[in-house]
């Protein structure tokens, strides 16, 4: 009977050095996976972005649901952000021996050194909360190149890098449809559209921002193109104050505006606070009022449960949404926004 119990341990602790030879070969095959894949999308989206003019663009976007990472290039450093998995693929919080597979594959990959990488976590926001926290103080600016235009890009003081890449083909078709035109950006960011409405040819344009912060930023991108201009006006203000104000009390209206508010914003500096699902009605009818005769605005939210009521484009002659054609082919996942082109009566 011993002999049997012997039998039995010797049986089950091969088993059991099986399941840990198994359980090995599983992690080294995500691993080769991961690995395999943002080869694949490199060589791919290398020559791809050479056409394009691009030294910023996406290389890993969450590709494989166990491997929740989006992995961007800007020039010769590398931005990783880890999201939250999906709970159907979750198995608790990533390790940080997954982590650092991850960014190990990325410098064998890549070719971008561990000094040159930044790396965040993603953790969503309560709704109701500001969206735009620094997580960083003092990181390096750095410069690339987007279609033929330069931008300043911080890839560690927040979450956000200063452009966002996700817009690059609604920014071509600003600057494609800008010449001679007014161009009204609310909203501004650091001014990306506006340097395209430039570069276009506007015959003039107006940013809105609450944030000093990216106002100055935006200058400097219009200084880095060329296209710093008396025409081209920055204003410090709350964008949804002061676009009902425009629509009540202003003259000047616009051929060309973009509007891509914040999910929901907040601020000390804010009357109240912005939802884009509660307040876009109103916003849209006081950008209508904005607009010219057959003038265009562009729309856009990153809120991916918006719903565009009816009753908000009321009055205009055409609105057509562009997802997923918005979205550039880097992005593998098509839920980052939602895109409208509108477009008033020519009366």
């Amino acid at each position: 009977m011993r002999g049997g119990a012997r039998v039995r341990n010797r049986k089950d602790r091969r088993g059991m050095a099986d399941e840990g030879k198994q359980d090995t070969e599983g992690a080294a095959a995500g691993t080769s996976m991961f690995e395999n894949r943002l080869r694949k999308n490199a060589k791919r989206l290398r020559k791809w972005a050479r056409a394009q003019g691009l030294t910023a663009f996406r290389v890993y976007d969450r590709d494989i649901p166990e491997y929740s990472y989006a992995v961007d290039l800007y020039g010769d450093h590398a931005h990783v952000v880890e999201y939250p998995r999906r709970k159907a693929h979750a198995k608790g919080a990533s390790t940080d021996s997954e982590r650092a597979e991850v960014l190990a594959a990325v410098t064998a990959v890549l070719g971008v050194p561990v000094e040159k990488t930044s790396v965040k976590t993603h953790t969503p926001q309560p709704w109701g909360r500001s969206q735009y926290g620094r997580v960083g103080q003092g990181s390096e600016r750095l410069v690339v190149e987007e279609q033929g235009l330069k931008f300043w890009v911080n890839l560690g003081d927040y979450l956000d890098t200063g452009l966002f890449m996700d817009h690059r083909n609604t920014r071509a078709r600003v600057r494609t449809e800008a010449k001679g035109k007014q161009f009204l950006n609310l909203f501004a960011y650091t001014g990306a559209f506006t340097v395209y409405a430039a570069a276009g040819g506007a015959a003039g344009s107006v940013s809105v921002d609450l944030s000093n912060t990216y106002l100055d930023w935006a200058e400097d991108n219009l200084v880095l193109n060329t296209l710093a201009d008396p025409r081209h006006v920055l204003i410090r203000a709350d964008a949804k104050a002061w676009l009902e104000d425009q629509a009540r009390h202003g003259e000047d209206r616009y051929d060309l505006i973009v509007c891509d508010p914040p999910s929901f914003s907040t601020s000390k500096k804010m009357s109240g606070n912005f939802d884009v699902q509660r307040d876009h009605v109103r916003m849209l009818e006081h950008l209508q009022a904005l607009l010219s005769p057959g003038g265009v605005l562009y729309f856009s939210t990153n809120y991916l449960g918006f719903e565009l009521k009816d009753s908000a484009t009321r009055g205009l002659e055409q609105v057509e949404e562009l997802t997923p054609r918005s979205i550039p082919e880097d992005f593998h996942r098509k839920e980052i926004h939602r895109c409208w082109r509108m477009v008033a009566p020519s009366r």
